[in-house]
């Protein structure tokens, strides 16, 4: 089965969270199970691109509205990611250094769809699949079923998959001229709530909708940021599944980008080194337990409480942890977590900002990663920190409920909690200090987790049942 995915981003040409993570594993793990998975995405001036060779594929002409503009398909000359990955360049439009963040960003992926789309009708054998992630590939079911131009692949099936359905990538009518000509007739199709709404469009035009874990297609139904009528009335086409981790990259016993290579069996030696190289970079006691933050400084994932968690935390239990945050996002957030690390020297200290490599070496050398999300559709940092032995502290929700198991549970490996409160958040710092000090439990938890199976091998047959279920 020859499928086509459709995304924004891909790791490692291009990232800006866990939906670049996923499209740079996936088509790789199903092509090692048999079906021919490929990428394509915009063309974005990353260092990725620089460092490595692309062939011309292909060259075409399309047009946005008024504009009429050329487009090229690159592909990478090299088969390293396991997958063939074809880039979108559209001069001026896409070749940018950011993903997101211009004014004109509904321009930018209006145009890269309608370049992919246009690609596809020039294929002498359709693809199988195209497989949509988030509304930036929202327009293409739309698009491929409506699109008097692009009625060639009306039988083709499409997959959406959500990774994160707070944004929908809403836009104004005027917006309309910009889509290649449509059946006016199907307007409903691309309307919610008075506006164009790719993501609406596209939950309503896939054959088939995915989220990233099963509990966060429930939430949907219930909280999805205005289109809860939407998936109650979709939900016999929607089923979640949970991603999955490349065990090849993250694997302590080889990454790269860690000092000190460990396994399962070297755990306690592993992490001890890696934690004292990290220790003593930030400033840390090394024999405190050391709890981390990795992620964006946003609302979604709760930033905004962590400033005044983690100081009363250190005021409640007299410095007993150490704590590194690692992120960047919200300005007001960074300050006052910067801020912290005059009160508490030798106990605290923060990256702001993010890169692979210090990413990789927390997990390696961090005991409890704390992830108090109020939005989590899966989640891919509490399974890369159980891949490295470091107990996940998560709130209960979307895919973290589905991947942490809470210690006061019959072989728990994590610990849980409710609210994205400062006081369940200092609870669970407790709950972490406590636990440490107990160090067969602390052993015991630490090797459990690392022996969960969250593979993409273990994924990849629940997509290939999704696309059989509507390929006939």
């Amino acid at each position: 089965m020859v499928v086509v995915h459709v995304s924004a981003e891909c790791y490692p040409m291009a990232k800006a969270g866990g939906l670049g993570d996923v499209v740079g594993a996936l088509p790789k793990y199903q092509n090692k199970m048999g079906e021919e998975a490929l990428v394509v995405m915009p063309m974005y001036k990353t260092p990725y691109l620089e460092k490595n060779e692309w062939d011309v594929h292909f060259k075409g002409k399309a047009n946005l509205g008024n504009w009429f503009f050329d487009y090229t398909i690159i592909k990478l000359k090299d088969s390293k990611l396991g997958f063939n990955l074809y880039l979108v360049d559209i001069n001026g439009l896409l070749d940018r250094p950011k993903i997101y963040g211009y004014t004109d960003d509904n321009d930018r992926f209006i145009g890269f769809q309608i370049a992919t789309v246009n690609w596809l009708t020039h294929w002498a054998q359709q693809p199988d699949m195209v497989h949509c992630h988030d509304h930036q590939a929202g327009l293409v079911p739309f698009m491929m079923k409506h699109c008097y131009d692009y009625q060639k692949l009306q039988n083709v099936k499409t997959v959406l998959t959500i990774h994160n359905a707070q944004y929908h990538g809403s836009m104004g009518w005027d917006k309309s001229i910009l889509i290649p000509r449509w059946d006016l007739w199907k307007r409903g199709l691309l309307e919610w709530n008075n506006s164009i709404n790719p993501l609406a469009t596209a939950v309503k035009c896939a054959d088939r909708v995915t989220t990233v874990s099963p509990t966060y297609m429930h939430e949907l139904k219930l909280h999805s940021n205005g289109l809860e009528p939407l998936f109650e009335y979709e939900q016999g086409k929607c089923i979640g599944i949970l991603n999955g981790i490349d065990n090849e990259v993250w694997n302590p016993a080889t990454d790269p980008m860690v000092p000190f290579h460990y396994s399962v069996k070297d755990v306690t030696e592993g992490k001890r080194k890696n934690k004292e190289a990290i220790c003593t970079r930030y400033n840390l006691n090394v024999d405190k337990p050391l709890i981390v933050f990795i992620g964006r400084l946003v609302g979604e994932k709760a930033a905004d409480v962590l400033p005044g968690a983690i100081q009363h935390a250190l005021d409640k239990t007299n410095c007993g942890a150490n704590f590194l945050m690692i992120g960047a996002g919200d300005t007001a957030v960074e300050s006052a977590l910067n801020y912290l690390t005059q009160l508490y020297p030798g106990d605290y200290n923060t990256f702001i900002g993010y890169d692979e490599k210090t990413g990789h070496e927390a997990y390696a050398a961090a005991d409890f990663l704390l992830m108090p999300s109020r939005v989590e559709p899966c989640g891919l940092n509490q399974m890369y920190s159980l891949r490295y032995g470091t107990i996940p502290m998560v709130r209960d929700t979307g895919g973290l409920h589905d991947t942490v198991v809470d210690m006061g549970e019959p072989d728990g490996f994590g610990i849980r909690f409710l609210h994205a409160t400062e006081s369940d958040i200092v609870y669970s710092i407790e709950r972490a200090i406590s636990v440490y000090q107990d160090k067969i439990h602390m052993k015991k938890m630490i090797t459990q987790s690392m022996l969960i199976d969250h593979s993409w091998e273990s994924v990849v047959q629940e997509y290939k049942n999704v696309y059989e279920s509507i390929v006939k």
